[in-house]
């Protein structure tokens, strides 16, 4: 159990694989506007940045390596860290204008470059931008009438390093939408919850996806040939209210984070339950697989109201 950020942690990454003597770290947001650099050898901070004027920060990636960050807070800033030779700075940052609480998505599309997808000003519409140039791909908007509401969550993704960069978009109205982002436009809608979508991940693999929101049900859905969107099935949760899922980078378990204070663990392949975790005091924000080279080493790590993050070992392969 790491301790120590004294507010309620929003977001978790890890960078851990990188060749020996690399030491393996955990990159953690909290709402007192600190992002902090956890060791997992010795499971101490070695560093807290500063950075977002005490606002609450809600996402924090990495750009190809550990020295290079991006997090993302409640000042509606994004900020570019150098984080190399000890350096703690701030080198570039990109004002928002957004109110709400989506997460950027990050995705690498060549040596250096970048694509973030990002909630726009304009409450329903979400910007793609270009790193680090900073320069606008495209911004994408609903159809007039549409009434989607604001996004809540993002995952940009490609199906091959030279293909078409898409975005999945979950909106406040419970639906998730495909977006095509060269040419800006919309190329399925599914409704799959009927409160805001919290949370989604997807298996581009299997071309299938899961999202969570306030209410007790898991939606499972795939994507066809057609680029169709469909919901695949459901699943009855518990408890009501998932802050975040996220599918293991082997595609073979995933984990959701309740408001219920539990971390719920389900097979990927037929969503069968296969663990709960039993540790937060408080509803658990953020849930985050480690990127380890070796599957034995994999770890997973969930963050919560209660100021503490929590690292498991769970379902490591042996």
């Amino acid at each position: 159990v790491l301790r120590g950020t004294s507010a309620a942690v929003h977001t978790l990454h890890f960078s851990c694989g990188g060749p020996e003597p690399d030491i393996p770290l955990l990159f953690s947001g909290s709402e007192n506007g600190f992002i902090h650099v956890w060791n997992l050898k010795t499971h101490r901070v070695d560093t807290a940045l500063d950075g977002h004027g005490r606002k609450s920060v809600y996402c924090v990636e990495t750009m190809g390596g550990k020295d290079r960050l991006l997090s993302q807070g409640r000042d509606q800033r994004i900020c570019l860290w150098d984080l190399a030779e000890g350096r703690t700075s701030v080198t570039d940052s990109v004002f928002t204008e957004h109110v709400g609480f989506c997460r950027c998505s990050l995705l690498k599309v060549a040596q250096g470059r970048w694509l973030m997808a990002v909630a726009a000003r304009s409450l329903e519409e979400v910007q793609i931008l270009e790193l680090p140039s900073k320069t606008s791909v495209c911004t994408l908007k609903p159809e007039v009438g549409a009434k989607l509401g604001m996004p809540m969550c993002l995952k940009l993704w490609q199906l091959s390093c030279g293909s078409q960069p898409v975005l999945l978009a979950g909106y406040e109205d419970g639906s998730v939408v495909l977006w095509n982002v060269s040419m800006g436009k919309a190329l399925s809608q599914l409704i799959c919850h009927q409160e805001p979508v919290m949370s989604l991940d997807f298996d581009s693999e299997k071309a299938k996806g899961i999202s969570g929101s306030s209410e007790k049900v898991l939606s499972i859905w795939s994507l066809n040939e057609q680029q169709n969107l469909q919901v695949y099935k459901t699943h009855e949760l518990v408890n009501a209210g998932i802050s975040d899922i996220t599918i293991r980078p082997d595609k073979k378990i995933l984990a959701t984070a309740g408001w219920d204070h539990r971390i719920r663990i389900f097979g990927w392949k037929k969503l069968k339950p296969l663990a709960v975790l039993d540790y937060h005091t408080a509803t658990v924000h953020c849930v985050s697989f480690s990127d380890h080279s070796s599957p034995q080493e994999r770890l997973l790590a969930a963050g919560s109201k209660d100021q503490r993050i929590s690292v498991w070992s769970i379902y490591a392969q042996t």
